[in-house]
């Protein structure tokens, strides 16, 4: 029987030899989406999945080899062209998002350690992702050497995207003229965090919120397990306290956003300033609180999941395409069970489906692209 997950997957081409296979790649595929949804964490797992239920999920596995071995998912996933896979990721996000107009899209990279060998010259391998806040779902992901090469990585990954009235936010790394200029090329608006990096711009930055009054306020207080976390954001007109040359410098550069944040936890206080950068003209400080709250989410609701929930750290594969290719199933993944309705957990979800393959099977099935 073909689901809708089906015509997704079908955009990946095999990398093997054609006639000398025992095994479909959509199986192949579609038993790693399937371990990953009830649980398991690696190809043994997917081995075990196919071995243990054939016979219940033979109406969307074919199996014509039988379970494939351990090793058989492993060559597979080392040599998937992983931009084959990020088009599954792009295809569920046009069908389910319906454009990004007035949605925040977050980029960020994250590190997959378990793939990283552990030595003092490796600086690990990364994955720079575009989340979109409001939906919680991975858009596009790339693969980047370091954390440096995140500069290079986020124009491209930008390209691919319709931006079109979308606000993209950027942790400081990402905070780079050609960056923002991308940005509003593609009809997009920015909300870029400024540190030392941009020595000059934050120098300005923290001058202009001394000796300048904020044209507007807001303050939001949350209480959590005996840690209390005060923030303030505060906004000012960049034309009015900028430097000429940083105007000129920073595409459509009109807003300046100063966050404090104070946070009292077991008798202890931090406090920490941050600033930021928009080309949105909104009077309203609370707007731009949002986006900052908007912007962390992708710790949270990502890469929180995928350590936690899905064991991502843990993963020790690093061969070829494989490290990059597992985590778009994993995402994949993610997004289906967080589409189920009910009151669980994700890892509750996961249980659940590792138990009864009837509900297994219902989140597949229902999923609504």
């Amino acid at each position: 029987m073909e689901t809708k997950i089906h015509t997704y997957l079908s955009v990946v081409k095999g990398p093997r030899v054609v006639g000398r296979c025992h095994h479909k790649l959509q199986d192949i595929l579609l038993v790693a989406l399937l371990t990953y949804l009830s649980g398991g964490e690696d190809y043994q797992d997917m081995h075990t999945f196919a071995e243990e239920h054939s016979r219940e999920f033979s109406d969307v596995l074919e199996l014509p080899g039988g379970a494939p071995s351990a090793d058989t998912f492993e060559r597979v996933f080392k040599r998937i062209d992983p931009d084959e896979l990020e088009q599954c990721l792009i295809c569920f996000g046009k069908d389910i998002l319906n454009g990004l107009a007035e949605k925040q899209v977050v980029i960020d990279g994250k590190k997959l350690r378990g793939a990283t060998p552990t030595r003092k010259d490796n600086q690990g391998l990364y994955l720079l992702n575009a989340w979109v806040c409001e939906n919680g779902f991975v858009l596009a992901q790339d693969r980047i050497g370091d954390k440096e090469n995140e500069i290079k990585a986020i124009p491209a990954m930008l390209e691919k995207i319709d931006l079109t009235e979308a606000v993209v936010s950027i942790d400081a790394i990402g905070t780079q003229k050609e960056i923002a200029r991308k940005i509003r090329k593609k009809g997009g608006h920015y909300l870029l965090a400024v540190k030392e990096n941009q020595p000059e711009l934050h120098r300005d930055i923290k001058d202009a919120f001394r000796f300048g009054r904020p044209m507007s306020e807001h303050t939001q207080t949350e209480k959590d397990h005996g840690r209390i976390e005060t923030r303030k954001c505060s906004i000012l007109p960049a034309i009015e306290h900028l430097m000429d040359e940083n105007i000129k410098a920073w595409k459509d550069i009109t807003t300046l956003v100063k966050v404090e944040t104070e946070t009292f936890s077991d008798d202890k206080t931090s406090r920490t300033t941050r600033y930021y950068i928009s080309d949105e003209d909104e009077e309203r400080s609370a707007y731009f609180q949002m986006l900052v709250r908007g912007h962390w989410c992708i710790e949270n609701q990502l890469h929180w999941h995928l350590d936690v929930t899905f064991k991502e750290d843990r993963c020790r594969t690093r061969y070829g395409f494989a490290p990059q290719n597992l985590s778009a199933i994993r995402k994949i993944a993610l997004q289906m069970l967080k589409s189920v309705n009910d009151k669980r957990s994700l890892k509750k979800r996961q249980y659940a489906a590792a138990l009864n393959p009837d509900f297994l099977r219902k989140v597949i099935e229902e999923y609504k692209f």
